[in-house]
């Protein structure tokens, strides 16, 4: 076993005994030059030795000492200023050598024991190190030169070492490792954005989009280039037109927008017949795994249009799964098992991870409680006693229910209701903490039960008069009337209370989109009904409990508020009115609205 350490006057043991054979079978030219000097190397270490104790433990090394590796030496002779090669830390294991420094008399057994174990060049931290006369010359002269050489040869050998070494990956990188592209037949390759060279959903993949990646590489060349020249254009028109109020349009975009014209008069006015069976072809071959074609449909100059809209939302969404707001693969739940529907997913819920792992979660429509497999549903539901929500029913009229739900009572089902309703919303940021809420949720009633409809979330004291915090109809209730249920509902209940109300902000796209429909019906009916000359803000609010900045927006929306001579007008608008008044006629049997006589409800008192 070799040791390692240093003598006293700063020299290096030797590996080498002072027995002359040993000393000639070591080295391969046998001139009495280089003997002599082991000699003298050895001899030094052997005085240095016996004025030493025989045993002792092995100096520790500090972390500025210079250390490197060599083939038969450890460590390099100190010099004042010497030429530092490049530093390695040497390996605890070869550094220590045995636990006491032995002395340099070595038996022949041990010599045969060295000698063979020398036969093979021992590892280094740098690999194997260059096997040379001058690695044994520990007294050199020339030892500038030497550790030129060996720094070299270290340098060369450390380089392709570490070729072999795999390249260390980012963070979203080693995420998207184990993932591949959902889309059948698909391997991954290419972005449907033409910038990355690897996609993990479908808005990124090409082949889902009937493209391949060297067409997406050559539309977004073609996308940069016409961005360029429009910013181009852009900076031409400011620098030639002056800063007046109301601009006129340039030249070039009056050019542009005949051309526009021009390219959507060209559209098709209907698929020939050969396009119609291809494209059923399609879609028979391929079914909900590949986009529809598009070709002929519009005009080519919507259609490029559409294809630009679509990488953009690719490129964004590729930037918020690599800033890790997106979860895609293993831990986002797809769809779930709501009753007597399945449910695809929009959103990720931050359900536990031993469940939000599964991919598929089974749901009691009663209680809320969300299970691994259809065993336990099955067993769940033959022994839940719910039928329908916890709290107080407060509306009923016919088959529709409202329940208040308080969430300091029933922690549990709010819970669940919280984290049901994220998996369809993207803005909302309340799991856990809904003691300070109530919870009015609308229910259908059949022979097994009342089905959850949706709901809204209302915070008991709020501040800014909020009567929703938070809204969602379920997704196999939308698109039928009861989200502008719930919302007439949260302002009736603003009427009982005699205040004006709002919903929280931010809201959903499709929340954005019911508030307004809401308003403007709400409006509508108000003018309709309205008799006056003279119209107010403030009357109006007082009377339906919508917010006067909800009020305003909506004006403006309908373009019915103007300045005129330093006063604001309401224009009355009858072509909107009378449309109002035929849908309200073609609905008037519908039983989609609220009625104020069923409401059972007074306003809480305190928390």
């Amino acid at each position: 076993q070799r040791n390692a350490g240093s003598s006293s006057d700063g020299t290096e043991d030797s590996d080498f005994s002072t027995d002359p054979e040993h000393t000639d079978s070591s080295e391969s030219d046998g001139t009495s030059r280089r003997s002599a000097r082991v000699t003298r190397s050895s001899a030094r270490l052997s005085q240095s030795s016996q004025d030493s104790s025989p045993v002792r433990n092995p100096p520790a090394f500090g972390p500025d000492e210079p250390v490197y590796s060599t083939r038969r030496v450890t460590r390099s002779q100190q010099q004042p200023a010497p030429v530092t090669p490049k530093k390695y830390p040497l390996r605890q294991t070869r550094s220590s050598g045995s636990e006491t420094e032995q002395a340099v008399d070595f038996s022949d057994r041990d010599t045969k024991n060295a000698a063979d174990h020398d036969e093979s060049p021992p590892r280094t931290p740098t690999g194997n190190a260059p096997s040379s006369e001058s690695d044994i010359d520990i007294s050199s002269p020339n030892v500038s030169h030497d550790e030129s050489i060996a720094k070299d040869m270290s340098m060369k050998d450390s380089g392709s070492d570490l070729s072999h070494r795999p390249k260390r990956r980012r963070f979203h990188e080693s995420y998207n490792f184990n993932m591949k592209c959902p889309t059948p037949g698909c391997n991954s390759l290419g972005h449907l954005t033409g910038k990355h060279e690897r996609h993990f959903s479908i808005s990124g993949c090409p082949l889902y989009h009937n493209l391949s990646a060297d067409e997406c590489k050559v539309r977004a060349q073609s996308r940069d280039k016409q961005i360029e020249e429009r910013m181009l254009a852009h900076r031409q028109d400011d620098n030639n037109r002056h800063a007046t109020r109301h601009q006129a349009p340039t030249e070039r975009q009056l050019r542009y927008k005949e051309k526009v014209a021009e390219l959507r008069k060209k559209r098709n006015s209907g698929l020939s017949k050969e396009q119609k069976e291809k494209y059923m072809e399609h879609r028979q071959t391929y079914g909900n795994t590949r986009e529809p074609l598009l070709e002929n449909l519009t005009s080519e100059y919507d259609l490029e249009l559409f294809r630009r809209a679509q990488a953009r939302a690719s490129e964004d969404l590729e930037k918020l799964r690599l800033q890790g707001q997106i979860t895609e693969g293993s831990n986002m739940i797809k769809t779930i098992a709501f009753g007597r529907y399945e449910l695809d997913t929009w959103y990720h819920s931050p359900y536990p991870e031993e469940y939000a792992r599964l991919g598929r979660l089974y749901m009691c429509e009663f209680c809320l409680k969300y299970m691994k497999s259809q065993t336990i549903l099955r067993r769940h539901m033959a022994k839940c006693v719910w039928k329908h929500p916890p709290g107080d029913e407060i509306y009923r009229k016919g088959s529709i229910s409202v329940f208040e739900v308080d969430g300091k009572k029933n922690k549990i089902y709010c819970q669940n209701l919280c984290l049901l309703a994220k998996l369809f919303l993207d803005h909302k940021t309340l799991y856990y903490d809904v003691e300070p809420f109530l919870f009015y949720v609308m229910t259908e009633a059949d022979n097994t039960g009342c089905h959850l409809i949706g709901y809204f979330s209302k915070e008991k004291n709020s501040f800014l008069n909020y009567n929703v915090s938070c809204i969602l109809t379920m997704p196999q209730y939308m698109r039928q009337g009861y989200g502008k249920m719930l919302i007439d509902f949260s302002y009736l209940l603003s009427k009982v209370e005699e205040k004006v109300g709002s919903p929280e902000r931010p809201l959903s796209d499709l929340g954005l989109i019911s508030y307004r429909s809401y308003w403007k019906e709400v409006l509508l009916r108000y003018l309709h009904n309205f008799q006056g000359k003279e119209i107010s803000i403030k009357e109006i609010s007082q009377e339906t409990a919508v917010n006067p900045v909800d009020i305003v927006s909506t004006l403006q929306a309908l373009q019915m508020l103007k300045y005129w001579k330093g006063k604001h007008l309401v224009l009355k608008r009858q072509d909107l009115i009378d449309e109002w008044i035929a849908k309200e006629a073609k609905r008037s049997n519908s039983n989609k609205t609220m009625d104020p006589s069923c409401l059972k409800w007074t306003p809480p008192k305190g928390t």
